[in-house]
């Protein structure tokens, strides 16, 4: 009784008074890993330091059986055949991959082109303007800061984030950094929309009606990720992000052309190429945990890189308000005597409070919940 993630995480990296005093400085610089480029560094520091991966780099690429699905949306809404392909295709890269890229998926390129322009402005917009942005209150409408579990991961990332919520608890337009104010608003409400067309898909892809996943409030909450991955000067010694699972129920990705995003496939690293216009998509945790292990949440991890920097914007499909503190477990009209619950029930709240508290040491949090 009482035994937390906070004392696993304790118990597996004793961090030194010195480590502490480290962070707490990096902290209160409130100029994130840009501010250490800013400053011309050579060398990173070692609280940045990963140790080496047991899984090679990539894979060749030119693996044509090791490619991400990239998935057509073209006349999605208006031709019924077309429409039953995209859902088999989709199926299919759920329970396998976990992963798919979309195109013509109804975003404009110019939204997509002003999204990640936008999220390049606010990160190199002055260090003191950003500074008062700088912060690791989670009520805050915007949070800005580098490593959100910068206290309790045994190494950090090479990249900077800001958070903020789309809905239901969307800032005030003023609360919005002036900077990309109005192209997170109009991305957002783009981002919504094409949530709810893949909310449908996955439903149908699982043989259920199409509301089925929506009407259990697992698209209400939307957060809004921009990532910032400055180039590094020893890329070979760092991550942009450690080898994680996404706590939610799906993720939408708007990456640039610089790539390093890859995907744990059958015990390798395979490249995620960016694809002009294209969007990620891929299954979350409690996505896996509701679909009871059919469709699958698996992990990913973004590599430092040298050229930078690379800017990303992540959308995160979570519970709705009134269903934060909802019980969720796997959909009973895919259970049988061959295939009973794998999971026990869960809050949402709680699901990411574990997550949290956890950080990203590289392991997932959905056994925790195995039945």
């Amino acid at each position: 009784m009482g035994f937390t993630a906070r004392d696993e995480i304790e118990g597996k990296f004793k961090f030194s008074s010195d480590r502490m005093q480290e962070l707490k400085a990096f902290d209160e610089t409130k100029a994130g890993v840009k501010g250490l480029v800013d400053q011309g560094i050579v060398k990173i520091p070692t609280l940045f330091h990963h140790p080496p991966n047991k899984f090679s780099n990539s894979t060749n690429s030119t693996n044509t059986q090791h490619i991400i699905p990239v998935i057509d949306f073209t006349n999605i809404g208006k031709d019924p055949n077309t429409r039953q392909e995209i859902i088999s295709k989709i199926k299919e890269a759920s329970e396998t991959w976990g992963f798919f890229q979309v195109v013509n998926h109804g975003i404009p390129l110019k939204v997509l082109e002003d999204m990640k322009e936008g999220v390049l402005r606010f990160f190199e917009q002055d260090t003191e303007v950003k500074k008062e942005m700088y912060t690791r209150d989670q009520t805050r409408p915007l949070i800005y800061n580098s490593n959100f579990d910068l206290y309790n991961s045994p190494a950090l990332n090479w990249r900077d984030t800001f958070i903020c919520d789309l809905v239901p608890n969307a800032p005030k337009p003023e609360d919005f950094p002036v900077v990309c104010r109005d192209i997170l608003m109009e991305y957002g409400s783009h981002a919504m929309k094409l949530g709810a067309i893949l909310f449908e898909l996955l439903s149908e892809a699982l043989g259920l009606h199409p509301n089925h996943i929506k009407e259990m409030d697992c698209s209400q909450g939307n957060k809004l990720l921009g990532h910032y991955y400055p180039a590094c000067p020893e890329p070979e010694l760092t991550m942009g992000l450690t080898k994680h699972s996404d706590a939610n129920f799906l993720t939408v990705l708007l990456q640039d052309h610089i790539g390093g995003l890859q995907v744990l496939h059958q015990n390798k690293w395979i490249d995620v190429p960016p694809v002009p216009e294209a969007l990620v998509v891929n299954i979350g945790d409690l996505m896996q945990l509701i679909t009871n292990d059919k469709f699958k949440s698996v992990e990913h991890r973004v590599l430092a890189n040298g050229i930078g920097p690379r800017i990303s914007v992540a959308c995160f499909f979570n519970a709705g308000l009134k269903a934060q503190e909802k019980l969720y477990g796997s959909i009973k009209e895919l259970l049988s005597e061959d295939n009973p619950p794998r999971y026990r029930e869960t809050t949402f709240t709680d699901y990411v409070a574990y997550f949290s508290e956890r950080g990203l040491d590289g392991t997932s949090a959905l056994p925790h919940y195995k039945l």
